[in-house]
Parts: C-alpha cells; structure tokens; sequence
C-alpha cells in the first residue's frame, strides 16, 4: 500500500534518480568489499588463490549484471529481484528471494558498521588513545545513514555518490604512487609472492570471500521505482558499476600483495589502509583512511536503501504485513521498513565477529544469484523477444545464466569447506520460513494485484 497525501491521496516513491545514481548505488555498497574482507581469500589459499578468485568472482558477477540489466529495465518496479521473481516465478519463490535480499544487504550493514568501529579504534591507537570503546560509533553510523535514508531518496544517493567516488579515487591514487610506472620502489612482488601455500585446495577455499569484492552490485535493481529512465539508468548504472568493480578489485589485490606477506594480510582488518601505512607516505595513509571510512558509509547507506525497498515492497503485496508498505507522506519513502531493520541490524553489528556476519550475507547473496539463471530462462521462455519491450537486451542467453549456475555451485562448495555449519544452518531457516508463508501468510497475499506488469499472457499459458 502507499501512504497518504495531505488531502487523503495516495502517494508512491518519487522518480528523481539518474544514471549516476544508479552507479553510486551499486558501487557504493561493494567498494567497501575492496577495502575489507576480500583479504580473508589471501589467507584462505594464498596471494594467487585471491587473485583467481578476484576473476572468478568478476566472471560470476558479471552475469549477474547482464541478466539484472536485461530482467530490472523491463520490471521497473521497487523489490527488485523479489518483484522479477514475483511477476515470472511464483510466490513462494518471490518471498524467499525478498528474504534473500533483505539478510543480505541487512548483514552487509552490519559488517560495515562494525569497520568504522573497527577504523576509529586503530586510528584511535595510533595517536595513543587506547581502549576506545567501538560501539557508540557503530550505534551512531548506522542511525545517522537510517535518517539520511528516511528523509529521502535523492539526498541519500546524493551523499553515496560523493563519497563513493572519493573512496574509488583514493584506490586509483594509491596505485599511480606506489607504481614502478612513476619511478617508486615500494612494491615488493617478488619477494612477498609465494606458491600457492595449501595447494588448489586453498584455490577453492578462497572462492568463498573472492565474492566480497562485488558483493551487492546486484543492489542497484532496488532503484528502479526511483529513477527517472529505467529503461536506460538501470543498464548503464549497473554495467558501468561492474566494470568500475573488476578495475578496483585488480588494483587493490595487486598494491595489497606487494607490500605486505599473505599471512599478514589473510587477517587484516583494514588492508588497504595498512598498505597505505607501509607505503611510508603519510598523505597516503590520511588519504586510505578516509576512503576506507567513507567506503564503509557508503555501503551501509545503500544496504539500508536496498534493504528497505525489498521490506517495502513484500508488505506492499501483504507477502509480509501491509504496514510495511507504507510510503511517507513528505519524504516519500518506505519509512516504516527503514525503522524497522535498524535494530535488526544493530544487533548482530554489536553482537555478531565480523566474518560470521560476512558469511551470513554472502550465503543469502549466493541463494539469491542461484535463482537468477533459473528466473531469466523463464523470463526469455514466457516472453521471448520481441514480445514485450526491453530496455536491454543481454547477449549470448542462455550461456551467462549457465556459467552463473556453475559459479554459484563452485561457490556453495567453497563456502561449505570453511562454514559448512552456518551453510545448514541458513538453509534450514529458508526452509522453515517457506513452510511458515505456504501454511500461515500466503492466504493474505492479494493475488490478483500482485501482477502489475502490461505485459500480454506468458508463452504456454
């Protein structure tokens, strides 16, 4: 449902997104992946097993970025994937998939939070100020990003751009000046560099946080209610994303490894910063920071966005509550959903070690990619080109959503090999959660509302 105007009218989120929006959203959520967490891989298997799982992971997303572009620019509705799986699955898969999408984004908040607590601690120490006590200032990011949020779409896509191109700026900046091409020699690649210290083994391990480094791009899909062009925004936003994804990702592996050994660097809260210690400019280190701080905000503004839009829209189709579907009235936005998931995630930021957490969002974000193949075969099947108007059409189908099937089964296995236990664990509720909607809450779904799309009857039906 929508909210109410002044004088008894219906209201719904406002159309003042652009392009560039779209990009700050995508890349704004992952590029903290570049700054933390992506480091976990190095210590899985090895400098070289990161590297491999950098790429694999970009083969992985990039087809989640083609499917998405093609699927989201011609469902411009809020929900994203929820709303793509309503319209061409079913229900219960639409539910479980919202789901997929709100622990995702929800624990991603929570993992950043939990590094600006992180930063300031270690910035903290080096000045000398020791045992500083972390959780005023996660407490304090995350209620300043819910307001920011709740009081509008564009200011709050606004700030993520700002910031997230100086996060993107501060990596580029961090390579030129400790590149050969600029005559410095503080890379040291080929003393640091190993073989691959637990054999292929550790390859495979490795593929569990390589995800990291574009975990959340699939994101930008949440904005299409909210900008102005979907047919042309979402496309360029989220294709442009990836590519700035795959350039940041190589840079940050290949200054990391080169200043720091991998047993060092396979636990580092901070890598990027730390490279920016090593490299003995203090420019660089105040610069690092900054980018890592303002990296770690402008994911955790977009997760409270993504997350918020997928609450709104289940409630808007009573797949939750219909208080949920609630637009306010001056801000025109989903108040209520971002209200509602800022204790949700305050809790696991304040009680949560931060790789459980990371394992948490990566396990809902790999269950919500393995429904991606299945929902763009569906989608070409019912309605093959030509049918129904496209804002992009993604080439060679149905190859990416082969090799995104493939990639997320290598995925599942990498990540059953270190937390075989939380893997159960998340399935099972997904489980059990399913049974709850068939059983108790489906009977309050409108079913006849829930198909917006002017789209003519599916191929078959």
């Amino acid at each position: 449902m929508d909210g109410m105007g002044p004088h008894g009218t219906n209201v719904g989120l406002l159309r003042v997104l652009g392009p560039a929006h779209v990009w700050a959203l995508g890349v704004g959520i992952v590029l903290v992946g570049e700054y933390m967490g992506w480091n976990f891989a190095v210590g899985k298997g090895g400098a070289y097993a990161a590297l491999i799982a950098c790429w694999f992971a970009g083969l992985l997303y990039s087809c989640v970025a083609m499917i998405d572009s093609e699927v989201t620019s011609t469902v411009a509705a809020a929900g994203g994937q929820y709303t793509q799986a309503k319209h061409i699955v079913g229900p219960l898969m639409a539910f479980n998939v919202g789901l997929y999408l709100v622990f995702a984004y929800t624990m991603l908040e929570a993992a950043n939070a939990i590094t600006v607590g992180f930063l300031i601690d270690t910035v903290a120490v080096m000045t000398g100020h020791e045992g500083l006590d972390q959780r005023p200032f996660i407490v304090l990011a995350i209620m300043f990003l819910a307001w920011l949020n709740y009081r509008g779409v564009l200011a709050t896509l606004t700030f993520s751009l700002v910031i997230t191109a100086i996060a993107f700026s501060a990596i580029l900046i961090l390579f030129f000046a400790t590149s050969p091409i600029f005559g410095s020699d503080v890379l040291q690649h080929r003393a640091l560099m190993t073989d691959l210290p637990y054999g292929w083994l550790g390859v495979l391990a490795a593929m569990h946080f390589g995800l990291w480094y574009y975990l959340g791009i699939e994101g930008t899909t949440q904005a299409a209610e909210e900008v102005r062009s979907p047919a042309r925004a979402l496309p360029f936003g989220t294709l442009a994303g990836i590519m700035t994804l795959l350039i940041a990702a190589t840079l940050t592996w290949y200054v990391c490894v080169g200043l720091m050994p991998w047993e060092y660097l396979g636990q580092a809260g901070v890598p990027l910063f730390d490279a920016a210690r090593l490299s003995g400019s203090t420019a660089l280190m105040v610069l690092l920071g900054i980018g890592t701080l303002f990296a770690t905000l402008a994911s955790a503004n977009g997760c409270i966005n993504d997350a918020s839009r997928a609450w709104f829209a289940m409630g808007r189709d009573h797949y939750l509550p219909s208080w949920f579907g609630a637009v306010h009235p001056v801000y025109r936005t989903p108040y209520r959903s971002i209200i509602f998931l800022v204790p949700i995630a305050l809790i696991f930021a304040l009680g949560a070690p931060l790789d459980q957490v990371i394992t948490f969002s990566i396990l809902s974000g790999l269950l919500e990619y393995t429904f991606m193949p299945i929902n763009v075969i569906m989608f070409r099947r019912k309605w093959p080109l030509g049918t129904i108007k496209r804002g992009y059409q993604h080439p060679f189908h149905p190859v990416p959503a082969i090799v995104l099937l493939c990639l997320c089964g290598i995925a599942f296995f990498a990540v059953f090999l270190g937390y075989g236990t939380q893997l159960v664990a998340m399935i099972s509720f997904y489980v059990i959660v399913s049974l709850w909607f068939h059983f108790r809450r489906y009977r309050y779904v409108r079913r006849a509302a829930q198909f917006t799309m002017p789209w003519p009857r599916p191929q078959g039906y």
